[in-house]
């Protein structure tokens, strides 16, 4: 007996529209998800992906569909809107990117990022951006951020790679025993097999990544995401052009960064001159 389908929400997005009406043409001709692959010339498990809002639309999926189903551009019409939209429930998706990734990489302009933040470090940070909340919040979203640690130690471990700015380094959270261990996570992950640390200093100047920060995921065949983080949004990139950009925009930065060893001696001179 096949699996029943899984229900599809087309009012959510313009992207599960698209998947929506894409499973309601499917089936009005008489069509599977295999003959369909055949046609289209896409896996099967991506189509399904396609149709369940899952992954973003390929740009060259909405015409094939128009053609193959004979619906004079409604696909491309509703691929319009989907790559311009917000998705909803970004930053869930943003996680369940992160723990399919073969290849993390990540800049940021001011604080640790996430995946590396000690207990102590995170725990200072979510205090001072809500000092009304109470310890049980605090407890809850303290362990939910150290509980993302555990990739960067699975079997098989991502490639995990960050390059962070100076101010990283020198603006202190928690006070000088906080960031001492802080920086010591750091410098533990600065060149292993499976990471590199790079320190950008204040010294390169401005840059096109400097007003936020930014985590690229590289997934099974190579598909990439973007997710840009500001003060207080976030956004989930999942167009080629986009993310390529964004990607260029890292590669550029990496090679005016200090290498993994002169980042290594840059970070312990920052923890020698911590106050005792």
């Amino acid at each position: 007996m096949a699996p029943r389908p899984r229900e599809l929400s087309p009012e959510r997005s313009a992207r599960d529209l698209f998947g929506s009406e894409m499973r309601r043409y499917r089936e009005a001709a008489g069509m599977s998800l295999e003959s369909l692959a055949t046609v289209v010339r896409y896996a099967k498990s991506s189509l399904a992906r396609f149709e369940t809002a899952e992954t973003m639309i390929p740009e060259d999926l909405p015409e094939r569909l128009d053609e193959v189903f004979g619906t004079g551009g409604i696909f491309m019409k509703l691929y319009a809107l989907a790559r311009k939209e917000i998705h909803p429930d970004q930053y869930q998706r943003r996680m369940d990117l992160e723990a399919r990734a073969h290849v993390i990489q990540e800049y940021a302009g001011q604080l640790v990022p996430g995946i590396v933040q000690t207990e102590p470090y995170a725990r200072a940070l979510f205090e001072i951006h809500n000092p009304k909340a109470t310890r049980e919040e605090i407890d809850e979203l303290v362990t939910a951020r150290t509980g993302r640690q555990r990739l960067l130690i699975a079997d098989p471990a991502p490639d995990f790679s960050a390059i962070l700015d100076e101010a990283v380094l020198l603006r202190s959270y928690g006070g000088p025993t906080v960031m001492r261990a802080q920086l010591a996570r750091l410098l533990d992950l600065t060149l292993t097999p499976t990471s590199m640390i790079q320190v950008l200093p204040f010294a390169h100047g401005g840059h096109a990544l400097a007003n936020g920060s930014l985590t690229l995921l590289t997934l099974e065949k190579g598909t990439q995401v973007a997710y840009e983080e500001s003060i207080s949004t976030g956004t989930l990139l999942e167009e080629k052009t986009l993310v390529r950009a964004k990607q260029r925009a890292y590669d550029l930065l990496r090679a005016s960064a200090l290498s993994p060893k002169d980042s290594a001696a840059f970070i312990r001179a920052v923890m020698e001159a911590l106050p005792s």
